[in-house]
């Protein structure tokens, strides 16, 4: 065995053949190490699948995009740290005078690491792990149009927007992750962000094992089916867990919230254009079908907000009711106006099982 070092502390492996001559070399995945005051932007553009960008302790002024499938980019923990570099400069004039629309970078846009693959192809098989983004504008992790993205071991402080967000993405692993006093969800994942569309499958993304502070909303789920939000631990936003749909079809939903610790999220948020004054929601539902609500522990969540309380299914603001969704064996104690509550007058199917409580609105529901 052979070790070489090239630029970035390329590290490649060279297997020597036994017996009868040299068998062809098998090309190894390289890792490309990275020290303060280096590009990382640099080191991820020189990666190809398989390889791995390690990211050696210090703070990082720069945005990063990944377009290279099953590459790994990967930090020391909390000591690796990426903030944003100076403004971009502003694109030349070349692409306009071409006659096409000069699509934002992702330091353009805001964002710390971005994953992006393009409209006809999902990149697969990226992983960010162990390291913190902070300061952002709008999301410390961006993905969109991803296949089996993987984001572990990432601290999300205190961007604009979102902690950790996707959209277009399938089969997508966010857990371990700690997002603490970002402007809106702490995890974002949606269908689309710019346009209406109906609900799309989530090709059973799991969103597990991460801790939500301080956000606005702890995790938002918006427009999409068939994915999983569990063993979260979310306490400190103004809302825990929104999983929220509108008037297209197929419907948001489909989907299961199981096994979190949600507790406390008693801040309070000004109304948008899109929700009223935010304080005290443990989970709410709104314009969604079949999604299961199960094995959660959800206490102490406490406000006069329209959504406050424990458990929420809230009439959609667009006229859409929520159906067929199950609300089971949870715990819940300490919420306020109540543990469990259904604002839902018109919906169809929605059943409250073995739920653990004392409050409902309206009676009954415990």
């Amino acid at each position: 065995m052979k070790r070489c070092h090239l630029a970035y502390a390329v590290c490649a492996v060279t297997l020597l053949g036994a017996g009868m001559g040299a068998s062809p070399a098998v090309a190894a995945h390289r890792t490309y190490v990275v020290h303060q005051g280096e590009s990382i932007q640099k080191a991820v553009n020189s990666a190809r699948s398989g390889d791995t960008v390690l990211v050696l302790s210090g703070t990082y002024k720069e945005s990063v995009t990944i377009r290279t499938p099953g590459v790994t980019l990967r930090g020391m923990g909390g000591s690796t740290v990426i903030k944003p570099g100076a403004k971009h400069a502003k694109k030349s004039g070349k692409a306009a005078h071409k006659g096409r629309k000069a699509f934002p970078t992702c330091a353009e846009a805001g964002n710390g690491i971005c994953v992006l693959g393009t409209k006809t192809r999902n990149v697969r098989g990226v992983t960010v792990a162990d390291l913190k983004v902070t300061g952002f504008s709008h999301a410390g992790v961006f993905g969109m149009a991803t296949d089996t993205l993987t984001v572990r071991g990432v601290q999300s402080v205190k961007n604009g927007v979102w902690g950790i967000a996707q959209e277009r993405s399938v089969h997508s692993h966010i857990y371990g992750n700690y997002a603490q006093g970002n402007g809106d969800a702490g995890v974002f994942l949606a269908n689309t962000i710019k346009e209406e569309a109906g609900a799309a499958d989530a090709g059973q993304t799991l969103v597990e094992r991460n801790r939500l502070e301080g956000n606005r909303i702890g995790v938002t789920v918006r427009r999409l089916r068939d994915l999983t939000v569990a063993e979260n631990r979310i306490t400190g936003n103004c809302a825990g867990v929104f999983v929220v749909g509108d008037e297209n079809k197929p419907k948001a939903g489909h989907l299961e919230v199981a096994a979190n610790d949600i507790s406390s999220n008693n801040k309070t948020c000004p109304k948008t254009d899109r929700l009223p004054v935010l304080q005290g929601s443990g989970i709410v539902l709104t314009g969604t079908e079949k999604t299961v609500v199960d094995g959660n522990r959800v206490t102490g969540n406490r406000g006069k907000s329209p959504m406050s309380g424990g458990i929420v299914l809230f009439k959609s603001f667009v006229g859409v009711t929520s159906d067929q969704n199950r609300i089971s064996d949870n715990t819940l104690d300490s919420n306020s106006p109540a543990d469990l509550i259904n604002t839902e007058t018109r919906s169809k199917g929605n059943t409250f099982e073995h739920n653990a409580c004392r409050v409902s609105k309206p009676a009954g529901l415990c």
